[in-house]
């Protein structure tokens, strides 16, 4: 038997360091060459790191929270001699994305993904179904891939899932006696009143919490609530519903926004714009990349609608459904959470009275929608059911003057209250 020892290989665009998220494998285990045993977060990325030989772990460095260094032991592992001699010193890792930002709470980041491709002979899949097939204790080498050069897509594992054979049901074991206190009375076994559970912030929330830190800290936020009378857009919204094919995807008030939007920019340039601190340099785009707050298991994503001025409403609502499917299930690419110009959020069916979202650094304005209602409102005199709905902005105070974010928003009101009025050249 040999000893193999496995350092943390470079990960790739100028990563010094990662973050220890889960094992996969403990000292004794068995591992495959190629099979993943350790998941670690970078300031870029998710990556699950393969072994590079097959044997037994005998260490491993690390525990979840712990920052390793490019180069530094990670695993220790027990092979065959002739195992050792042909290792590859720097196996291929698989990463997923790791962008977060952008709405209610969000961190202000928008991560890169470093994407590579599997080693030969491994099993090709995504992160998100390795882990499924972990925790459920599956192989995958023993399921069949119908993707494409073998790999597994989430069909596959559902179908391998469903033609395993039910594992019968567990007997329960018969309840411990309830000791009897020397009264005769039953002590009742509760937890007590201080108790309190510690959680570790490791992997994405700790990245979302430090991006938070850092936008909270250094951009001066500008909050901005504007209520709007949506009741003819409500109108149309639901006219253009009624036309749609059985099982097609209902518009929201999303698109309607990011059309309305692309619109006003036009008038307000100076909120569709990067701030490089570096460069000590405010960079105005002509395009606007929309970025889309959305709430995954992983945490808060940012993935972009790229230029969205040349999309129309079903384009929109297309691309804007796309992308954040693609957030939620860890299949977006990597320039598809990267670049926003401005980014809109929702907070959906939550969407209570108003918010403050924080905004999406190096961004310098955020735009969020909250839930709409019916409820009385006086008109011409007259008392009447009108839907309303509030818009809440935030603006980053040193480049955008208070007067220009509430012109902006009054101009946003105006194209939503008379919706016609975002469809009419200019």
């Amino acid at each position: 038997m040999s000893r193999y020892v496995f350092k943390l290989p470079d990960l790739g665009e100028g990563t010094v360091e990662a973050e220890i998220v889960n094992w996969r494998v403990k000292p004794g285990d068995t591992v495959a060459e190629d099979d993943v045993v350790v998941e670690v977060m970078t300031e870029k990325a998710a990556v699950e790191v393969p072994a590079p030989v097959s044997g037994r772990v005998l260490s491993t460095t690390g525990s979840p929270g712990d920052m390793v260094p490019v180069g530094a032991e990670l695993i220790v592992l027990e092979t065959q001699p002739d195992a050792a001699a042909q290792a590859t010193p720097a196996p291929v890792v698989k990463s997923a994305p790791a962008s977060t930002g952008g709405g209610n709470g969000a961190a202000a980041v928008q991560a890169t993904q470093a994407v590579a491709a599997a080693r030969a002979g491994g099993v090709a899949t995504s992160p998100a179904i390795r882990r499924r097939a972990h925790e459920a204790g599956i192989d995958l080498r023993q399921v069949a891939g119908s993707g494409p050069n073998g790999r597994i897509v989430p069909k596959d594992l559902d179908a391998y899932v469903a033609r395993r054979a039910p594992q019968p049901t567990p007997l329960r074991a018969a309840p411990k006696a309830v000791p009897v206190s020397a009264s005769g009375t039953a002590e009742a076994r509760v937890a007590p009143s201080g108790a309190t559970q510690e959680i570790k912030v490791i992997g994405l929330r700790r990245i979302i919490a430090q991006r938070m830190s850092e936008a909270k800290r250094n951009i001066p936020h500008f909050a901005y609530v504007e209520e709007l009378d949506v009741t003819e857009l409500e109108s149309l919204r639901r006219h253009l519903n009624g036309a749609l094919a059985p099982g097609s995807a209902a518009l929201t008030y999303l698109p309607f926004l990011a059309l309305a939007l692309v619109r006003v920019l036009q008038d307000f340039p100076q909120c569709n714009a990067h701030y490089d601190a570096e460069r000590g340099v405010i960079v105005r785009h002509r395009s606007v990349h929309l970025g889309v707050a959305t709430q995954t298991a992983d945490g808060l994503k940012v993935p972009v609608v790229y230029d969205a001025q040349a999309l129309t409403l079903w384009d929109l609502a297309a691309e804007m459904r796309r992308v954040s499917e693609a957030a939620r299930t860890n299949k977006a690419k990597r320039e598809e959470l990267t670049g926003s110009t401005i980014t809109i959020t929702s907070l959906g069916k939550l969407g209570g009275i108003a918010s403050t979202p924080i905004i999406n650094a190096p961004e310098v304005a955020i735009i969020g929608v909250n839930r709409a209602l019916e409820r009385p409102v006086v008109v011409d005199g007259a008392i009447t059911i009108r839907r309303t709905m509030n818009l809440s902005s935030s603006f980053d105070h040193r480049f955008v003057d208070g007067y220009d974010a509430a012109a902006m928003i009054q101009a946003l009101k105006e194209c939503l209250e008379h919706p016609a009025t975002i469809f009419i050249a200019r």
